[in-house]
């Protein structure tokens, strides 16, 4: 076969790149194909930032009741893997089957579009990127701060509850205790490098869930799975691990801000804003410009 009859049969690479360049089928065709496409880049990060524009927008009283909602619905990650622990027999498959219960709190808090810290560490740092002025900035702060202190005060309330009645049986409880332990356990570094981790999975999850169609409450159970089976650390879920063993009389004040707020609080922004500045660079940056 000549050059010119190879050039001829090989397909080019770029001949399925776009939809709109699909010469051979009909306009009907042509739009069956464009919605079964997946979402470019830009598109997600353009989607994720007229989010971002939208809470940077919203009344203070909206984002504290909204990040309190999101505190108290995070003990339910607590309250699942504790039950589910409680009533596994004690088998080495027992923790990965009973971590699916941390999953929970985060499908009422994503699917209900409450306020949660670590998703906002992707969401309204866009926008800044995009307008990089002191406006933005301040919007920023002014949102993190509100959520983050509404997040820790559910926290701090959902604990009280289960620390302090008899809502669940000792042997749930204790389990609770059992699961809580690891969030103090580690130095500060290393906490602080299992935020990152964290902060890092939690923005993915963000960034896939626009793209991810019917499958979202799936994204989100096998990232969050994720985040507690490697034993990587979230400043919410967290919280309420690191409260019930204070107000159980399991651990300090002091365990609970220099062991697990303040290096976990550090890993969870790097991880969240450095992946955002990633997501900046390269093809994503340029097609937003244009």
């Amino acid at each position: 076969m000549s050059q010119s009859e190879d050039d001829q049969a090989e397909p080019s690479g770029h001949a399925l790149s776009d939809a709109s360049s699909l010469s051979a089928v009909s306009e009907p065709e042509r739009k069956i194909i464009e919605a079964h496409s997946r979402p470019n880049a830009a598109l997600i990060h353009e989607t994720i930032r007229a989010e971002g524009e939208s809470e940077l927008s919203r009344p203070v009283t909206a984002l504290l009741l909204s990040g309190l909602a999101a505190g108290l619905a995070m003990g339910f990650s607590l309250i699942a893997e504790g039950v589910l622990r409680a009533h596994l027999p004690d088998a080495p498959w027992r923790d990965l089957v009973a971590k699916f219960g941390y999953t929970i709190g985060f499908l009422i808090v994503v699917l209900g579009r409450q306020q949660l810290f670590t998703e906002n560490t992707l969401t309204p740092v866009l926008p800044l990127l995009y307008n990089r002025d002191l406006r933005t900035l301040g919007l920023v702060v002014r949102l993190w701060a509100l959520v983050l202190a509404a997040n820790l005060a559910g926290t701090w309330a959902i604990s009280a509850v289960l620390a302090g009645t008899s809502l669940f049986p000792p042997e749930v409880k204790e389990a609770f205790l059992a699961i809580s332990r690891h969030v103090v356990e580690g130095s500060f570094w290393i906490t602080t490098m299992r935020g990152i981790f964290a902060g890092w999975l939690i923005a993915l999850m963000v960034w896939l869930i626009p793209g991810a169609g019917q499958s979202r409450s799936a994204v989100i159970v096998l990232l969050t799975w994720l985040v507690t089976v490697a034993g990587f650390a979230h400043i919410v879920v967290g919280s309420v691990d690191a409260s019930f063993l204070v107000l159980s009389d399991q651990a300090s004040i002091t365990d609970y801000l220099w062991r697990f707020f303040t290096p976990t609080l550090l890993g969870n922004v790097v991880g969240g804003v450095a992946l955002v500045a990633a997501l900046n660079s390269g093809q994503v940056a340029s097609a937003v410009q244009d």
